[in-house]
């Protein structure tokens, strides 16, 4: 159904739908339908097929369910009639700062003498004392159930199981597919944080690992050893254009990966901001053609979260996630051109917490220069890259928070070939607009 939306929230965009689905973590069009991956909530809710084909009447096709409650499945992908969405463990209350754990454990150790208590561990990496005991609660009952499942989606109202492939670790987080291949982010044995997979799918009920990539530092098992702290230095995921993966890495900045043998991925490209930029890479994608004689690329920061009023008055001053443009028509010298940043003075929610304003996420591919991205407190920007040294917003949309919330999150964005716009919000919500540039 349709619902009213105050003008000074949106600038060329329009709502032309609106389902009330819970929240989600991706959504990808193909053809006339939406496939929508949740993230976790107590119905257990993996994937939501959603036939779009009247923007104004979005129709729920069908839903798929996880058989357990200590995962989610929150990523989908399609090509053709199979569908893949990941397989990963569900974060504590604390989410990331659970990562910080062993670090803020060892150094108090070496400091005190003696094992720390809850309480100076809590105040250690900014948690409540209460949450360390989960956490440590989840750590001891282990997880293997990590991996990615395979649909048969040729009758979209059943979509039938083929597969759960496991993984390692946590799991599976974001990923990218084609025809023949996946691209699989994930956790995995010997392993700190995730690294690229990438299965064959000739046989989608039988996926055949064909190789692997990783940051040198990340293989502790093979005797490397990393200069970072926990799992900073990781891949988010891959996006596949022709021969190379273009990789956001955490707070490994960006890396450009040739797999023109899909069996040695080899880095051929690699630029790290971090620091002195606090929030880390999320996704990179070239801009399709050249731009006054250059092969320019765009990659987004994910907006870390703020757990309460205190920590968000704490970062005050500190960037937020942006989107960056890169200089990339020399691989081995890439080089930063411009940033595109939202005001705070641009979402009345802009310091609601808990919750983020910063970038998250944007469509994951490009015909001509414009980029949507999805800002959370800062809904949609759709944002000009055809000057790749000044980015210009175009347009914009904020959508309302979801009931009881402090702010809208808007968490993932894709755009049709009808060029109509749909975003997600991480708690409820799943909006259909139009761009129209005046």
């Amino acid at each position: 159904m349709n619902a009213p939306q105050d003008i000074s929230l949106a600038h060329n965009m329009t709502r032309l739908g609106r389902l009330d689905l819970p929240g989600a973590g991706q959504v990808r069009i193909v053809g006339t339908t939406a496939y929508i991956g949740h993230i976790t909530n107590k119905e257990r809710l993996g994937t939501s097929l959603v036939d779009v084909g009247d923007p104004q009447n979005p129709k729920l096709i069908s839903q798929v369910f996880l058989d357990d409650s200590d995962s989610h499945s929150h990523k989908a992908r399609v090509v053709g009639d199979l569908m893949i969405v990941n397989h990963e463990r569900n974060m504590t209350a604390i989410g990331r700062k659970a990562d910080e754990l062993p670090g803020a454990r060892a150094a108090l150790t070496a400091t005190l003498g003696r094992e720390p208590t809850h309480a100076e561990l809590a105040a250690k990496i900014g948690v409540s004392e209460s949450d360390i005991p989960v956490v440590e609660a989840a750590q001891k009952r282990g997880y293997d159930l990590g991996g990615f499942r395979i649909y048969d989606i040729s009758d979209k109202s059943k979509p039938r199981q083929i597969v759960h492939h496991r993984t390692g670790g946590i799991g599976v987080h974001r990923f990218d597919m084609d025809a023949d291949y996946a691209y699989i982010s994930t956790e995995m044995d010997g392993f700190v944080g995730n690294i690229l997979v990438i299965y064959s799918l000739a046989d989608p009920t039988r996926p055949e690992e064909v190789s692997r990539w990783w940051m040198p530092g990340q293989h502790v098992a093979g005797g490397e050893q990393k200069t970072w702290q926990g799992r900073q230095h990781r891949l988010h995921h891959t996006l596949r254009f022709d021969d190379l993966l273009w990789a956001g890495c955490w707070h490994g900045g960006v890396r450009i990966i040739d797999v023109s043998d899909i069996r040695k991925p080899t880095t051929v490209g690699a630029y790290n901001y971090h620091p002195p930029f606090p929030e880390p890479t999320h996704t990179f994608m070239p801009v399709p053609g050249l731009h006054g004689g250059r092969r320019i690329a765009v990659a987004i920061d994910e907006e870390d979260h703020a757990h309460s009023a205190e920590e968000m008055a704490r970062r005050r001053g500190r960037p937020h996630g942006c989107l960056w443009v890169f200089d990339v028509t020399d691989f081995a010298d890439i080089k930063p051109l411009s940033l595109f940043e939202v005001s705070e003075l641009d979402s009345p929610w802009s310091r609601a917490a808990p919750g983020r304003f910063g970038a998250h996420q944007f469509q994951e591919h490009m015909d001509g220069t414009l980029v949507y991205c999805a800002w959370f407190a800062g809904g949609v920007r759709v944002v000009d890259v055809a000057d790749p040294t000044a980015p210009e917003e175009v347009g914009h949309f904020i959508p309302e928070p979801a009931a009881g919330k402090a702010a809208p999150q808007t968490n993932d964005v894709d755009v049709d070939s009808r060029g109509l716009v749909y975003i997600v919000d991480r708690y409820r919500g799943f909006d259909i607009l139009e761009f129209t540039r005046r």
